[in-house]
């Protein structure tokens, strides 16, 4: 492998002064955990990155045309297509006051329209993300309650089926030249711990929590077997990734080899392949020459001199070979084969052939916005505790994540469907949920909410300031003139 990190033998977990025994022992095991899969998950990061050719592909092919394995991005494709159906957009509280409980501060703070979808991107890649959620230093400019990403790469837990949450948890900020950590933090048994090392000097500063660790797995097809999950770059997706690449060299290796005709001069002597110092001269002068002088062989038994031409190898078999390939990848990824560059065929004419070629991919996103909904919505229960000072609330439990809806339907579509659907429920219209359907995205429901009430608090000021003075009240003020005056 080309292209891809380095990776070293496994190396011991140094002994850290500070750290309990249990500490230390929770420390090797988790970290041996992130390097036995080191190897694995660099592989992946370099096909999806595109950083990965092959070392050896046979004698045949020129050393020059290795790089051009490094075309075949389609882990990236199986990856960002996915991920691109499962947008986060928002949080709800439907027993309550979404914005009392700060939950629109924690998203705008955490920037979590940037850091959910990078956080779905490598949940996808490896298999599995970690979601963290834990208080920050608000005099160094960080949120109160901080929402962190860490990826399989850098970090690992121990799983209980029982609680079905995290023991432990360890996140490796920065290893050595050797592979050793000499920074992480360390979450196990209510401690938080965060440790570094500068100049052979361990630092360890502590701090503690309350309750399950509090960090949450974001898995992709999780199974008992595997519980914390599985790479969207599966095994037959590297194989038939490296399948192709091989096969555009090969492609490459014929567009200039095999594209020219093969000519067979006979009958003719050598000095033709000759530079006038007598040195031979190179194969694409002779190639791509225009006109030649040819010489006679005054031996050779035909004197005259004949040239006869047999055709150019076709790159058709290989243009074959690899829709082949694509076909394989799309069947094993859900990814259509128009997406993945080799294919002629036209778009579907229909909305309804479009999601039809599309509902695999569409199902898969379905299930995985499931799985991932449980994390986020646990993450954001802990951070809004965090962020109000109080511990996690029963109540808070209906707090839910929003999603994009994975069909991709235009904007006219969504209207049309929601205007059918508000219609059969008028009073679906007067809510969030109603403007949703009809295709408003958040920023605008609040907008139209925000100018609804104004509009609504102008008119009842209007209406107090212009009440009319009724008959009534006009003979009741008569009434009272004529009391007062004796005269009358």
């Amino acid at each position: 492998m080309r292209g891809a990190a380095l990776i070293k033998s496994p190396v011991d977990v140094p002994r850290v002064p500070g750290l309990s025994e249990s500490e230390q022992a929770a420390l090797a095991r988790l970290d041996g955990k992130v390097q036995a899969h080191r190897a694995r998950n660099a592989l992946r990061t370099a096909l999806y990155e595109g950083k990965h050719a092959l070392d050896h592909v046979g004698t045949v092919i020129p050393t020059q045309y290795r790089r051009a394995a490094q075309i075949i991005g389609w882990p990236a494709k199986a990856v960002d297509l996915l991920a691109d159906r499962c947008t986060l957009t928002s949080f709800d509280w439907p027993d309550g006051d979404a914005a009392s409980l700060g939950l629109d501060t924690i998203w705008t703070g955490n920037q979590l329209a940037i850091e959910a979808p990078m956080a779905a991107v490598s949940s996808l890649q490896h298999g599995v993300a970690f979601l963290s959620a834990t208080e920050g230093d608000v005099s160094l400019g960080e949120q109160k309650a901080q929402i962190h990403c860490t990826s399989a790469a850098d970090g690992s837990g121990e799983w209980n089926p029982r609680t079905r949450s995290l023991d432990s948890f360890l996140e490796v900020h920065k290893r050595d030249d050797l592979g050793a950590v000499i920074s992480f933090t360390l979450i196990v048994g209510g401690q938080i711990v965060t440790a570094d090392r500068d100049r052979g000097v361990w630092s360890v500063d502590r701090s503690t929590y309350r309750g399950m660790v509090p960090v949450e797995p974001l898995v992709f097809r999780p199974r008992p077997s595997k519980r914390l999950g599985t790479s969207r770059i599966s095994r037959p997706v590297i194989g038939l990734t490296t399948a192709a690449m091989r096969t555009a060299m090969r492609l490459e290796g014929n567009a200039d080899v095999y594209s020219l005709p093969q000519l067979f001069l006979l009958g003719a002597n050598s000095s033709i392949f000759k530079n006038p110092d007598g040195t031979i001269k190179a194969a694409w002068q002779v190639a791509l020459g225009r006109m030649f002088g040819v010489p006679d062989d005054d031996k050779a038994a035909v004197p005259r001199a004949d040239i006869r031409t047999v055709q150019a190898a076709s790159p058709e078999p290989h243009l074959k070979q690899m829709q082949q390939y694509a076909q394989l990848f799309s069947g094993e990824t859900a990814i259509p084969v128009s997406s993945l560059g080799v294919s002629d065929m036209a778009n579907p004419n229909s909305a309804e052939s479009y999601i039809a070629s599309r509902e695999d991919l569409i199902a898969i996103a379905e299930v995985t916005t499931d799985i991932w909904g449980a994390a986020w919505a646990r993450t954001m229960m802990r951070a809004a505790a965090i962020g109000n000072g109080v511990e996690v609330d029963e109540r808070w439990s209906s707090i839910m994540p929003l999603w994009r809806p994975p069909q991709h339907q235009s904007r006219a579509a969504m209207a049309d469907a929601g205007a059918k659907q508000v219609a059969s429920v008028p009073w679906l219209a007067e809510t969030e949920v109603g403007l949703e359907l009809v295709g408003l995205t958040p920023d605008q429901i609040t907008r139209a909410l925000a100018a609804r009430d104004k509009a609504r608090s102008e008119q009842a000021f209007e209406s107090i300031l212009t009440v009319p003075d009724t008959p009534a009240a006009e003979d009741a003020g008569e009434d009272a003139a004529d009391d007062a005056d004796p005269a009358a």
